[in-house]
């Protein structure tokens, strides 16, 4: 490293970077094999993660088309060259990969490839991936690797902040997964309470409704309105409670469709007026997106059970280099600070913690008689 010129210590700072910046497991690959392949001048990239069945559960290629892609056919077996960097945990630089013993059993479709450069990702002593390079682009030595010492000493030093980001990927990923496991304990308490009292209401007004039938038939039909009120309102709090359990479709939509539907959903189920408006979004990373997603249901459920709220705005846009989101209501509001020091949290810890968790900063503006704003802003 000592011999590179800066712009390649610079280029490997960019790179370590961009490694640290993502949280999500798939993005952390792909950040991986791309700044390996830059920077180390290959034609082609890879970053297989094994699983427990003699596979790969993850393989990510850079350099690779789509449709070169398809025709290679299913994720490659731990056999070969790969299995060498898996079981063996050392590094492996060939002149000429197809002329070694182990090489074998690539599909016709796979791309040729020539001087090779591969070592393990390792956690400890747990080998949790294979990394490697195909064919260097500049000119080789005759009958030699392209790829020299000082390249495998780099990407020796890529591979072991490989295993940290991944490593902390994995470990946000199962975080998250107790997050929503949490989520969804709380969606179904607050689901049992909100509509078991409903329900309770609606058999009692009913019970009244038939002891009146009789001797007071006007009072009777306006037990039998509430009925139907009540109901109306058990109603509005079930779908309201799946919306929110409902796997939202970031994947196949993105963010901005998805928020619009659950706002066009929310609208329809309260009586409050709820409206979406964005502008200047494009894709985000997939960790931001369902932070973003979560933290509006929150703020929304807290406008429309809690605030009395007759309109509520959501809008989503870019503020110079920031990504905002603003949830705004015209609800009775609440004293920010009276709140905190009750220790009641009215979801503005979560909302905190999604915020945090990926970079971003929330804040909560709101005062007695003057509605409140939840702002949520990533760099």
């Amino acid at each position: 490293m000592s011999h590179r010129p800066p712009s390649a210590l610079a280029a490997v700072s960019a790179a370590l970077l961009a490694m640290s910046r993502h949280l999500e497991v798939r993005d952390v690959l792909k950040t991986i094999v791309a700044s390996a392949r830059e920077l180390l001048d290959a034609e082609y990239a890879a970053l297989g993660v094994p699983d427990d069945h003699g596979g790969f559960s993850q393989f990510v290629v850079d350099g690779v088309s789509d449709e070169e892609w398809k025709a290679i056919g299913p994720l490659p077996r731990q056999h070969g060259i790969l299995a060498a960097m898996l079981h063996e945990a050392k590094p492996e630089r060939l002149a000429d990969v197809r002329k070694d013993p182990r090489f074998g059993g690539w599909p016709d479709a796979h791309p040729d490839m020539s001087d090779f450069l591969g070592l393990p990702v390792q956690d400890g002593d747990e080998t949790i991936g294979a990394l490697f390079l195909a064919n260097k682009r500049r000119a080789r030595p005759q009958g030699g690797c392209g790829f020299t010492q000082e390249d495998e000493e780099l990407l020796g030093i890529l591979a072991q902040h490989a295993a940290i980001a991944l490593t902390n990927a994995r470990l946000y990923e199962r975080s998250r997964e107790l997050t929503i496991a949490e989520e969804r304990s709380r969606l179904a308490h607050e689901l049992h309470d909100a509509v078991s009292q409903k329900l309770f209401s609606l058999r009692l007004t009913a019970q009244a409704a038939a002891a009146l039938v009789d001797r007071d038939p006007a009072r009777a039909k306006g037990e039998l309105q509430q009925v139907a009120v009540l109901a109306a309102e058990a109603v509005d709090e079930l779908r309201a409670a799946v919306v929110e359990l409902r796997p939202a479709a970031l994947d196949e939509d993105g963010l901005v469709a998805t928020l619009r539907t659950q706002v066009q959903v929310m609208d329809r189920a309260h009586s409050a007026r709820v409206t979406f408006r964005s502008g200047g979004i494009r894709a985000l990373p997939s960790a931001q997106e369902e932070a973003l997603l979560r933290v509006t249901q929150e703020a929304l459920h807290n406008a429309l059970r809690h605030s009395g709220a007759e309109r509520v705005s959501v809008t989503l846009g870019r503020e110079a280099s920031a990504t905002v989101l603003r949830i705004t209501d015209d609800g009775r509001g609440f004293d920010v600070q009276a709140v905190r020091r009750a220790g009641r949290h009215l979801g503005l810890v979560s909302m905190r913690h999604r915020a945090n968790s990926v970079g971003g900063r929330l804040t909560v503006t709101s005062e007695p008689g003057e509605g409140t704003t939840i702002r949520m802003e990533i760099p």
